[in-house]
């Protein structure tokens, strides 16, 4: 099996920022994942760039401009007396504003479109950007730990070069921000696994909510209940996305790894494990399209940072050691110290089988009635999104990254690269 061209993108600032004390999201994952990345090698078998940073005009693609004019210039001192727009914009406890918004957003943003633009020149095969996935997020407000809803953004950029785009997400969160975007085109066919029931937020995502108008039928969601484990999961992901694949006949795929589906999250109900979540990737990438890999939910971050980095040697078709490598951040991965953690919990399977199997032939019925795959006249393709420099494969300014002939350099050097984290 050929290894195939990664792009991995990485800002050393992402992991600083701080939503505040007591809350779940917690960015600093990130810098945890990378280390891991580090550690174990993979990076000698990436393309590694510190990527560009999305401008006000790549966010207003698809966000509304007094939104993000708003997120550019409120601060933790100036939000008292912003109180009207922190309402308007949904701005508050669980978005709350904090020290670096704007930048927070621009780094991952900024990373998934140009992963986008990677894919459209065909300079990787796969694109891994682990800061994004932040799916909640509306056109004109903040949701859901979300602020700026990269995936969309990415998806418009992809759109500028495939006819079709598969969005996949197994976050435990149902992707309300991505289906809203494109409820009502052909061109875009997203599929959530999630929770959903019980007042779970987003509260959306019913097996019903199929699209309208020309995206009817390209809405897919399978609405599933507290503590499904490995076997049941993947009885229902492997049948039903083999069935969106030979019906949609995706140009290119992104993929949500929400890890908060995993057991034992703080604020998930599953009982996957690692190795679990890690297979669902591994079964998306056997279809051999480009494909997008994204971050997203997920707040145990000692198990997010081992999932993540489990994910990353799967793209890169690599087996990882069980111990985990001694790192920076080891003490975080205690008492076992193992790549792939005890995530079970005492949480009861309420997903029988009757139930899975009605979701699933309901959805492989919804799916038979697309009646093949939709057609699309392409037009003039329009300019990437990014600025000349940043659209090459040339060495830029804010494109740093590891040319071939430095892969194998010492891991001291990748350190000095990005300085503490």
């Amino acid at each position: 099996m050929s290894t195939p061209h990664v792009c991995y993108f990485y800002d050393a600032d992402v992991g600083n920022f701080h939503y505040g004390a007591g809350h779940p999201m917690k960015p600093h994952r990130l810098a945890l994942t990378h280390n891991l990345v580090l550690n174990y090698g993979l990076y000698k078998k990436m393309e590694v760039y510190r990527p560009y940073r999305a401008c006000v005009e790549d966010m207003t693609m698809f966000h509304t401009p007094d939104y993000i004019d708003f997120l550019q210039k409120v601060s933790v001192d100036t939000q008292k007396s912003n109180a009207d727009s922190l309402r308007r914009f949904n701005v508050g406890e669980d978005c709350p504003v904090f020290d670096g918004l704007y930048d927070f957003c621009s780094i991952y943003t900024g990373a998934s479109l140009q992963a986008a633009v990677k894919l459209n020149t065909q300079s990787c095969d796969i694109a891994v950007n682990w800061a994004g996935g932040l799916h909640h997020a509306k056109k004109f407000e903040a949701s859901g730990f979300c602020y700026v809803n990269d995936i969309v953004i990415g998806i418009l950029e992809l759109l500028k070069r495939h006819n079709r785009v598969l969005y996949i997400d197994i976050d435990i969160h149902h992707g309300d921000g991505v289906e809203e975007a494109f409820y009502d085109t052909d061109r875009v066919m997203t599929v959530s696994f999630h929770k959903y029931g019980d007042q779970f937020f987003p509260g959306t995502g019913d097996m019903d909510e199929i699209g309208v108008g020309p995206g009817r039928y390209t809405s897919v969601n399978v609405p599933l209940k507290d503590g499904i484990d490995d076997e049941g999961y993947m009885a229902l992901f492997k049948p039903i996305m083999r069935k969106v694949f030979e019906v949609y006949d995706p140009a290119v795929v992104v993929l949500q790894c929400g890890a908060d589906s995993l057991g034992c999250d703080r604020l998930g109900k599953f009982n996957l494990t690692t190795m679990c979540h890690g297979d669902a990737v591994k079964f998306i990438k056997s279809f051999g399209k480009p494909t997008m890999v994204l971050g997203g939910g997920g707040y145990t971050i000692r198990n997010v940072a081992r999932c993540w980095t489990h994910e990353t040697a799967i793209v890169l078709n690599e087996e990882l050691d069980a111990d985990l490598p001694y790192n920076e951040y080891f003490q975080y991965f205690g008492p076992d110290f193992k790549l792939h953690p005890d995530t079970s919990t005492k949480i009861e399977n309420m997903n029988t089988r009757e139930y899975t199997r009605a979701i699933r032939e309901h959805t492989e019925e919804n799916l038979r009635r697309l009646q093949g795959a939709p057609s699309v006249q392409m037009q003039e393709i329009p300019d990437s999104s990014l600025p000349p420099e940043q659209t090459d494969d040339g060495d830029a300014d804010a494109d740093v990254r590891f040319p071939q002939a430095d892969r194998d350099k010492a891991k001291e050097s990748v350190h000095d690269l990005w300085g503490d984290d």
